[in-house]
């Protein structure tokens, strides 16, 4: 199974302070215990990758840095990632649509799906895409 990683799973996985790191790596590390999972890519998420990083003060990076980081991320040994090229336009937006916010949701969902992927997620509300579970804690003794 092949993973298209949405832009803030991205960022979670590739920046260690991300509030979701744990959840992300965790989730990401429960796959490659069963099988080297494959983690996919596209424009939209490593741009919106770099922007964000680049972008939010708190994580203070500039637009090289965290280009650096990306490529360090995905060239890596313990992850096998791959680049899903983006050839969908407009015409191929989900019906379920509906408002501004929805549109790069909609877009990676169905871009996913057509190139035989799924889109992870931490977000619930978008059709069709595998939200990535959050960490089970464990009882203290």
């Amino acid at each position: 199974m092949t993973y298209l990683l949405d832009v803030n799973a991205l960022v979670a996985l590739g920046f260690l302070q991300h509030e979701f790191h744990g959840r992300v790596a965790g989730w990401v590390h429960t796959l490659a215990a069963r099988g080297v999972p494959e983690l996919a890519t596209c424009s939209i998420t490593e741009l919106g990758f770099v922007r964000v990083l680049a972008q939010a003060p708190q994580y203070g990076f500039t637009v090289a840095h965290a280009r650096s980081l990306l490529l360090r991320l995905k060239t890596g040994n313990a992850l096998k990632f791959t680049f899903i090229p983006d050839d969908h336009d407009i015409s191929h937006i989900p019906a379920w649509v509906k408002t501004a916010k929805q549109t790069t949701d909609g877009h990676l969902a169905q871009l996913a799906k057509a190139k035989g992927a799924v889109l992870a997620t931490l977000d619930g509300k978008i059709p069709g895409a595998y939200l990535i579970p959050a960490q089970k804690l464990k009882p203290s003794p």
